[in-house]
């Protein structure tokens, strides 16, 4: 295989990693909003921060994916 290929497989896997982390995104901060309203402020904190590692993870991880293909492709 070569390394193109094997860079437009990874590209695959890293846009289905991507839209698990939005969706991981969504969900935690609907339970965020959920236990917000119970006011069970150690849940409400644990989904916040989940809520923001997994829109940061969905938006970091692609970005660094393109610039190392870019990196690859100006050698």
């Amino acid at each position: 295989m070569s390394n193109i290929e094997l860079m437009g497989t990874t590209g695959k896997w890293i846009g289905i990693i991507s839209i698990i982390l939005f969706i991981l995104c969504f969900y935690f901060t609907l339970t965020f909003f959920q236990h917000l309203h119970k006011e069970d402020e150690r849940i409400t904190r644990q989904s916040k921060i989940a809520a923001t590692l997994c829109i940061a993870l969905a938006l970091i991880i692609p970005v660094v994916y393109n610039f190392y293909i870019y990196t690859e492709m100006m050698k």
